[in-house]
């Protein structure tokens, strides 16, 4: 996890900085036709920008899901899935809370960048990938370690 962290919120912040320095709100980019964009968006909510007028509860409760997984969940993983489970999710809820801290229009007010979008289904970016991606392997993880 002391890699995997860090590496992947890097990943996701300079994503999102190549995003906002090189896309256009309103233009998008096509990468793979007719299935992939690059099309850059400022949300204030949550996923699919639903709740857009709860960004300071979002904010909020982005900061206590990740101390939260700090002091309680990532001290105690014992088992390499749920490390990369936990990790994962680490780094992607650290991610988009780095967007509600640090961007416009101020402190817990601020929007997540969101850049990649797929046809007919939503617009997303790394952290958001870390976030689903880690609730796959933690429910993967549930199933196995229910078995023992």
């Amino acid at each position: 996890m002391a890699v995997m962290v860090p590496l992947l919120y890097a990943l996701d912040q300079f994503t999102k900085h190549l995003a906002v320095d090189r896309l256009t709100v309103g233009q998008p980019v096509e990468v793979i036709p007719g299935l992939l964009w690059f099309s850059l968006h400022f949300n204030p909510g949550a996923a699919f920008s639903m709740g857009t007028q709860f960004t300071v509860v979002l904010s909020v409760l982005a900061l206590g899901v990740l101390a939260g997984l700090l002091a309680f969940a990532a001290p105690r993983v014992r088992s390499w899935l749920a490390a990369v489970g936990i990790g994962w999710l680490i780094a992607g809820v650290a991610g988009n809370l780095t967007d509600r801290l640090f961007r416009d229009p101020g402190p817990f007010l601020g929007h997540v960048v969101d850049f990649i979008a797929i046809r007919g289904f939503a617009i997303f970016n790394v952290a958001d990938m870390c976030i689903t991606g880690a609730a796959i392997l933690l429910i993967i993880w549930s199933f196995r370690s229910e078995r023992r």
